[in-house]
């Protein structure tokens, strides 16, 4: 069992609140828990360090989000800001059309479609929905230090007028995102070193879209240094973002990042051609390190750590959102057992850390070789052959924790990817090699923001 380190001394002028759990982050996954907790009757304290809304990336949801939104009664608040998703389109330079996937096409016919949303908007319904489910918010709120006791832990927090508050609670959850507090006071966090990305992304006006059906799905659009994300939103903005290797951005030198972003952009003469007539809004780029990571372990006795507080991988499948969101549900059981039956804690901790690797080490498989020229070829040239295709949509769909007969079609399409790669030994090579090249750690940039 995780040991955790012993409470500190309070200054005596210092209350102290009571709660029964205390949840730091006001994200898809703090906000989720919050609201099913406090559902159940728990004096549940949720804080967030900004105030809603604020900007955050990661628009795209999966069809897996649907149920989630239903259960927690929000699902037609999510449906009136999104613009819905019916599936992905893939655009590579090496090929000269491009291909077309539907969430219709998985295993699980039920879930056709999800959202693109603005994130500011979304987690703003969650963190609201878990105030209306009886959850103690506060927002301007930021946490400077968790101390364990042998009945839970004192929390110490700072809030945006330099007033302190400090609460006993009898167990945390860390949903801080990529701010991973708890990680970094446990030393917990292990950068992977099979992935290394950065970031750079705006929103624009007036860009030329998809038609029909399709004007709301995603488009991954592969360059020679990494790939593009195309999400068109319902109020008429595209966010688009290149997802490159740091190298990519090292190059840069004293350019400037909006003018970077545009001759990478040119790289992909589609997307290029789809913003020609567009307009950047706030005449605004940003780059962010966007490096992979994971931690030792999620789980103590009094605490738990949720989404990217405990592992993050490249946005590619979009899956963090859901990811996230998934963790806090299994999470409240998590922490309804540690309250009301500790004698059953330790399976269930074991379930948990079971389920927090695996939703990440599946979409890593295939992010980890999605610049490869084999599995590339395999997206864009998709066939339902022995139903790999059902299987890989079941996967992009997030189907990743349900019961539908997909593993063995994914396994089978790992196979077909072997045995291609095996037959062309020499572009495969290259692949891997070029590979480890573009992961090369050129310096700290995680969690560095550049804007213009």
């Amino acid at each position: 069992m995780q040991a955790a380190p012993s409470a500190t001394a309070l200054p005596e002028s210092q209350p102290i609140e009571g709660c029964d759990v205390f949840v730091i982050g006001g994200g898809p996954a703090g906000s989720t828990i919050a609201a099913l907790l406090a559902q159940q009757g728990r004096d549940v304290v949720l804080v967030d360090k900004e105030h809603h809304p604020r900007f955050h990336i990661g628009e795209s949801l999966l069809p897996a989000n649907v149920e989630l939104f239903r259960k927690l009664g929000v699902y037609e608040q999510v449906d009136a800001i999104g613009m819905k998703k019916w599936g992905i389109e893939f655009v590579s330079i090496e090929h000269e059309y491009q291909s077309y996937v539907e969430f219709a096409d998985a295993w699980d016919k039920s879930m056709p479609s999800a959202w693109q949303v603005r994130r500011s908007e979304l987690d703003e319904v969650l963190f609201r929905n878990a105030a209306t489910r009886g959850a103690r918010t506060l927002e301007g709120c930021k946490v400077q230090d968790v101390q364990f006791d042998d009945n839970g832990a004192i929390v110490q927090a700072q809030l945006d007028d330099g007033s302190r508050r400090t609460w006993h609670a009898r167990f945390v959850v860390d949903a801080s995102g990529r701010d991973t507090f708890l990680a970094n006071k446990f030393k917990s966090k292990n950068k992977n070193p099979d992935h290394n990305s950065t970031a750079l992304f705006g929103h624009f006006r007036n860009v030329r879209r998809l038609e029909g059906k399709r004007e709301g799905n995603i488009s991954i659009c592969w360059f020679p240094h990494g790939w593009f994300w195309f999400i068109p939103l319902a109020d008429g903005t595209t966010s688009v973002g290149a997802v490159c290797w740091p190298y990519y951005l090292k190059a840069r030198g004293d350019k400037p990042l909006k003018d970077y972003f545009f001759d990478t952009l040119a790289l992909c003469p589609e997307l290029f051609d789809r913003l020609k007539h567009a307009e950047l809004i706030d005449d605004r780029i940003h780059a962010t390190g966007n490096f992979s990571y994971n931690g030792t372990h999620a789980t103590g006795d009094r605490y738990l750590m949720l989404g990217d507080a405990f592992a993050f991988v490249d946005p590619m499948f979009s899956s963090g959102v859901y990811l996230a969101m998934h963790s806090a549900f299994d999470g409240a059981e998590l922490v309804a057992t540690a309250l009301d039956a500790p004698q059953a804690l330790a399976r269930v901790r074991a379930d948990f850390e079971g389920m927090m690797r695996d939703g990440p080490r599946e979409y890593s498989w295939f992010i980890y070789r999605s610049t490869n020229p084999t599995i590339r070829d395999m997206f864009m040239h998709p066939n339902n052959f022995l139903r790999v295709k059902e299987a890989l949509m079941s996967l992009l769909a997030g189907d990743i924790f349900g019961k539908t007969p997909m593993w063995w079609g994914l396994r089978r399409f790992k196979i077909l990817y072997y045995v291609i790669a095996i037959t062309h030994p020499l572009r495969t090579w290259r692949g891997w090699k070029r590979h480890r090249f573009n992961v090369r750690d050129m310096g700290k940039l995680q969690g560095e923001t550049i804007q213009t």
